[in-house]
């Protein structure tokens, strides 16, 4: 590393709660052998996912917007980021997805071990310190772990976006009951983010 060139950025959070206001981006169990069942029929509409994703994160950088990454443990309980990460780019059926997307030095990550990304882990901490009263939630599936996560975020008063071209599932009706039950019963916003955008959205009036 040169004397001119930066450290790499690093993911902390302030010790104390920050006042809310702000959004946060999450990214849900795209680091993924892609092996599950039905998986070979939702290669193609995660692929289209993966790039919008990428967009969004492009877009949570230049708002200063934290980008979160919750992901399954897939059983292993004492399995941490960087093997996650590895085992999955060691697979055929996701090496390009997970090498596309995967979670940079600056970003954070939290491994859950149920659908929710809420349920025993420590999501419910890190957002209060980041001052977060809105999120983006993207990622796989709709209608499983998307669904829980936002049923567990309306709960606690958040402020809800999730695109429906960030979001996959095995079926695209699955993908659409999902994201409805999330728009009526969660009030989220659901538009795809070319009808919306991440810096505009974030800057809505939180009294609305």
């Amino acid at each position: 590393m040169t004397a001119t060139s930066k450290q790499p950025k690093r993911a902390v959070a302030p010790y104390r709660d920050t006042p809310r206001g702000h959004t946060a981006l999450l990214i849900l169990d795209m680091i993924t052998q892609m092996d599950f069942a039905g998986a070979s029929g939702m290669r193609d509409e995660v692929a289209e996912v993966v790039a919008t994703i990428l967009k969004l994160r492009d877009a949570a950088d230049r708002s200063a917007i934290p980008t979160i990454y919750v992901n399954d443990n897939f059983g292993e309980w004492h399995s941490e980021r960087y093997r996650l990460v590895e085992r999955a780019l060691g697979s055929k059926d996701s090496q390009e997805i997970v090498a596309r997307l995967a979670p940079r030095d600056g970003d954070y990550f939290i491994i859950k071990p149920q659908f929710s990304g809420f349920y025993a882990t420590n999501l419910p901490v890190l957002l209060p310190k980041l001052g977060v009263d809105r999120l983006v939630l993207t990622g796989i599936s709709a209608d499983i772990c998307v669904l829980f996560t936002a049923a567990d975020a309306h709960m606690r008063d958040y402020r809800l976006w999730i695109p429906e071209d960030a979001v996959a599932a095995q079926t695209r009706e699955r993908r659409r009951w999902a994201l409805e039950i999330m728009k009526q019963s969660m009030s989220a916003e659901t538009r795809a983010t070319a009808q919306l955008k991440l810096a505009t959205w974030a800057r809505k009036d939180r009294r609305k």
